[in-house]
């Protein structure tokens, strides 16, 4: 490495909160409000939403090329790795074949139906602010605004009405596929509806999605916020479970868990008044504390409070700290000063954060970093926290009910928990467990695969953007891949054209930023 090489690292390593304000604060803003500008000019001049077929076609066509040349490569999105959630970069993209999906737009609006239809590259932020506008929002609204449709089907989406709606695909009407023998499919419940329960979880590995119908339900200007402390582990799980389950009072519950035994438990309500029992919390606002700050200063107060936050303020309420990972990046980013100078500027975007990362970080991020979601049977929630303080000692941990719904045919990736006595329950729990465990002599390499061998043993899930250490062997065992398997034997040319889930989750599939740029300069050199 050259001296410059060596400085470049050494201050991406050791003063990265110091660059990051600098350099990609900056960037960040910069490129947020290029991408933004684009996309309206876009919009405006070539992407209407009348044009939504002939954009169709064009991927149609893409395929029918693909097959006239011999269909030899895997198929995969043209869209850059480098905007995926995941903090690994994926490989395969760099010897697919890509295909360029770019479908973003809102087609329809539908107040009889109650649902929206979008394009797979409408972002949380575009179809939130669409909707609340019109008096309507999607009945589960993933935490960030980049965010994309086709990223939360294909993958997985949660936010705190999960306990009344499920996972983001529970609240899919139907989807558009392209498969890859260039037919476009109507998926829905009375249509494909084989196929249609395989889509979620998928990866892209069935199809491209091209639109999706979403439900939505009527909007209000405030979320009425009450949170409620708690001081012991069993009061935790019970004030938590009683709320979850209360799905017909709550529309939103959600708890931050600050250690063992102490957690701030919330229930949200829409609401177009504000009361006398609170006052109104703009807590989007650039200057205002960092939520979990926030929240954590109710737990002094030892009663509950309740506050008034504005709609799209309480979708993004973790945005601006990453929940709770920014403070590792910008250790003074919730300094009232810094706040108040620059924090209108966060978060910085994922992508840069990502391709910033030095050989340094990575050894220590690999080693001592978690960045892991684990959905859990409710049942076993107490277990779950207990494992996570005497294995990682990582806190806060991020608690998000989430309902788990049998479709009727038992098809998909992931399906409820009986009971005993054959009844199904389907109120799981999703821990986010987000920083630097506390617990000592704690390594990654070790402490990864014992939870995911917890999370199998209980019956549980994790969360595909995130690492994974599992075989194919335990990855298939703690997947249902019945139904998926013989799907991708009946379509056309699918195990020709796309590869398994696993081989894109996995690490055969994902590698760290350090090495993907490593992998794109050899293979760059190699086409000179």
């Amino acid at each position: 490495m050259t001296k410059s090489g060596q400085l470049a690292e050494h201050i991406l390593t050791h003063y990265r909160g110091l660059f990051a304000t600098l350099f990609l604060l900056p960037v960040s803003v910069l490129y947020s409000a290029y991408t933004s500008v684009r996309n309206l000019i876009v919009f405006h001049l070539s992407s209407a939403p009348a044009k939504h077929e002939q954009k169709v076609q064009q991927v149609i066509r893409q395929i029918e090329d693909w097959k006239k040349d011999g269909g030899v490569e895997k198929l995969c999105t043209a869209r850059s790795g480098w905007k995926a959630m995941s903090e690994m970069v994926p490989k395969y993209k760099l010897n697919h074949r890509k295909i360029d999906v770019g479908l973003y737009d809102i087609l329809e609006i539908s107040g009889q139906s109650q649902t929206v239809k979008v394009e797979p590259l409408a972002t949380m932020g575009q179809i939130s602010r669409n909707l609340i506008s019109k008096g309507w929002t999607l009945a589960v609204v993933p935490e960030l605004d980049d965010l994309t449709v086709g990223g939360l089907i294909m993958g997985f989406g949660i936010e705190s009405s999960s306990h009344k709606y499920g996972l983001f695909q529970f609240i899919c009407a139907s989807f558009d596929l392209v498969t890859a023998d260039g037919r476009c499919i109507r998926c829905s419940p009375s249509e494909n509806a084989d196929l249609f329960y395989l889509i979620p979880w998928s990866h892209g590995t069935l199809g491209f999605l091209v639109a999706a119908e979403l439900k939505i339900i009527p909007a209000k200007k405030y979320i009425r916020v009450q949170y409620q402390p708690v001081y012991s582990l069993d009061d935790m799980v019970k004030v938590f479970e009683d709320y979850s389950r209360k799905t017909g009072e709550n529309d939103f519950v959600e708890g931050l868990v600050y250690s063992h035994d102490t957690a701030v438990i919330m229930r949200g309500n829409f609401t177009d008044d504000i009361g006398s029992d609170g006052s109104v919390n703009a807590i989007g606002r650039w200057y205002k504390p960092w939520f979990y700050k926030h929240v954590q200063t109710f737990l002094k107060n030892g009663r509950a409070n309740v506050e008034y936050i504005p709609l799209r303020h309480y979708y993004h309420r973790h945005t601006r700290s990453y929940f709770w990972t920014m403070e590792e990046i910008i250790p003074f980013g919730n300094h009232p000063v810094f706040r108040g100078l620059l924090g209108w500027a966060l978060p910085p975007r994922i992508e840069l954060l990502k391709y910033t990362e030095t050989e340094t970080t990575r050894r220590l991020r690999e080693k001592f970093h978690v960045v892991q979601d684990m959905l859990m049977p409710i049942r076993y929630l107490k277990q779950s926290i207990r494992y996570f303080n005497d294995h990682f000692n990582l806190y806060p941990l991020w608690l998000s009910p989430m309902a788990v719904f049998d479709n009727g045919k038992h098809s998909g990736f992931v399906h409820p928990l009986k009971n005993k006595d054959g009844t199904v329950d389907e109120m799981y729990v999703d821990i986010g467990a987000y920083g630097t465990p506390l617990k000592e002599s704690f390594d990654n390499a070790s402490a990864l695969p014992l939870l995911e061998k917890f999370v199998i043993d209980h019956h549980g899930y994790q969360a595909l953007y995130a690492k994974t250490t599992l075989s194919r062997e335990d990855f298939r065992t703690m997947f249902d891949h019945s139904g998926y398997d013989k799907i991708r034997e009946q379509l056309p040319f699918c195990t020709q054209a796309f590869d398994e889930v696993y081989d894109k989750v996995s690490s055969k599939g994902r590698v760290s930023p350090v090495e993907m740029r490593k992998l794109a300069d050899s293979s760059e050199l190699g086409k000179k």
